[in-house]
């Protein structure tokens, strides 16, 4: 409210709570209000990945940003005994002796009296024996408690150094932390491989190299693992995350009242850190959005989120399709429309607008009764007898949560804030889903003009697939590319 009052044109939320309905959720009902005053709300996603259903901040007056990873990485590589080079990354402020290598082991071979095999290896605090651990570099396993207290077990059992090996959730997913000692954390595939040096070499020796910034990395953006997925749980037929943008090692002002890793027993201060989340993702987008509201003051904020979805990308810089942490092909259930591309999104071409009277009519679709939709429009507001399908709110991608049998058609309306020109549409089907666009050419004369068009989604006859396939719609002068996911559960 505070916000609102004080004129604000973008409220960047890097908060959320657990999925609900929109009546219930707090965030939904005051970012409502905000894009009443024209205000653009850009929120987090969420950090409970990669599980699906966990993405949060769902409604589609918001936009959601999901977090991938950026062409930098501050890489401290772990060199074993064999002459092997594995990546790592890490921002340890400590390192080892210029190339000494050190004995390394398995943090369950330490493990203390009494303790059980998984906690040593997890490198709980107290879990390790200083008699085993001494002087050695210990390999522990990501989860259950923080990474930097996993290093600290290790510093306080005398260890020299760790290396933070991934599980197979987590995969590729790799993150620069604070070590409080020379430490580097490695890929799954990595650790596998580093397990059977280690079961199979009499003396394995290794060396963790300092950590040091590298540009230009590939495979890049990469879809971080903690980052939450869709399909939305509240509003299913809504594609949610919108949007990804870089989430992962993040170099920001960082307060001095607790220290670079938040746990009590880390002493440094530091002006910046490097930080990770769907918190550092979102204020991206929410400086995209200032730019455009400051470009373009007439914009409405369901015009500035289209603009930013419709211009993404789903290509990495190999190129190749974005990835998730695993080495899968990643889909709009991690990234949205892509990665946000401001360049891009300063030059739409076309955009998908709406306003607040349409919200209200999604939420009476939604089948919310007047006390329910009250808590948004602060007054009496009367829902039509004949409901706008939930298909046809005039959103940037199209979801469809439920393909029967029959054919789905989809309504939609774009607006021209480009110069005069003539587009025509490209469809990329989903699989087994045959998808036809009328008309499949719209000629604008003028700026604002708007044109709609129908899409219909028929599962094709004979075919068999079950779950989500995911497809896109492009509109196109030759100039700009106006892009949409299609998203259909069959």
């Amino acid at each position: 409210l505070a916000a609102i009052h004080d004129g604000a044109d973008v409220i960047s939320v890097s908060l959320g709570g657990e999925p609900t309905s929109f009546f219930n959720d707090s965030v939904a009902i005051g970012s409502f209000h905000a894009a009443k005053k024209w205000i653009v709300v850009v929120c987090s996603a969420g950090n409970s990945g990669p599980a699906d259903s966990t993405v949060t901040n769902v409604a589609p007056w918001q936009i959601t940003v999901g977090a991938s990873t950026m062409d930098r990485e501050f890489a401290s590589n772990l060199i074993l005994g064999n002459g092997k080079h594995y990546k790592g990354q890490s921002l340890s402020s400590s390192s080892l002796p210029h190339a000494k290598f050190y004995p390394i082991i398995a943090a369950f071979q330490a493990k203390a009296k009494n303790v059980s095999a998984l906690d040593a290896q997890l490198c709980k605090l107290g879990s390790l024996d200083p008699k085993m651990a001494k002087g050695k570099i210990l390999v522990c396993l990501r989860g259950q408690n923080g990474r930097v207290e996993k290093g600290r077990a290790v510093a306080l059992a005398g260890g020299v150094g760790m290396v933070l090996e991934n599980t197979n959730v987590t995969g590729n997913d790799l993150t620069a932390d604070p070590h409080v000692l020379p430490a580097t954390q490695v890929s799954f595939k990595d650790s596998l491989a580093l397990s059977r040096y280690i079961n199979q070499t009499k003396n394995p020796i290794a060396h963790i190299t300092p950590s040091r910034t590298v540009l230009g990395t590939k495979p890049a953006p990469v879809m971080a693992a903690f980052s939450s997925k869709g399909p939305s749980t509240v509003a299913p037929v809504i594609l949610k995350p919108d949007i990804t943008a870089p989430g992962v090692s993040v170099i920001a002002a960082y307060t001095g009242a607790v220290s670079p890793t938040n746990e009590q027993f880390d002493a440094r201060r530091l002006l910046f850190n490097a930080v990770s989340g769907t918190s550092m993702s979102c204020p991206h987008v929410s400086g995209i959005a200032g730019l455009l509201k400051t470009r373009y003051p007439s914009w409405s904020p369901a015009a500035i989120h289209s603009a930013i979805m419709t211009t993404a990308t789903t290509m990495d810089d190999i190129p190749g399709p974005i990835q998730n942490s695993t080495n899968m092909k990643a889909t709009p259930f991690s990234f949205g429309a892509g990665h946000v591309r401001p360049n891009r999104a300063v030059n739409p071409g076309l955009v998908y607008d709406s306003g607040i009277k349409d919200y209200l009519n999604f939420l009476c679709s939604l089948g919310y009764n007047a006390t329910q939709i009250s808590v948004f429009s602060g007054k009496n507001f009367t829902c039509s007898s004949h409901k706008t399908s939930l298909y046809n709110l005039n959103y940037p991608s199209i979801t469809v949560p439920n393909l029967s049998s029959s054919k789905v058609t989809v309504k939609r309306t774009v607006k021209n804030v480009g110069r005069p020109s003539t587009y025509t549409v490209r469809v990329n089907n989903p699989e087994v889903v045959s998808v036809a666009v009328k008309p499949t050419s719209l000629k604008f004369t003028k700026v604002g003009e708007q044109k709609t068009f129908k899409v219909t989604l028929v599962k094709r006859k004979g075919k068999v697939a079950k779950g989500y396939v995911f497809g896109d719609l492009v509109w196109s002068d030759k100039k700009h590319r106006v892009r949409s996911p299609i998203v259909v559960k069959l």
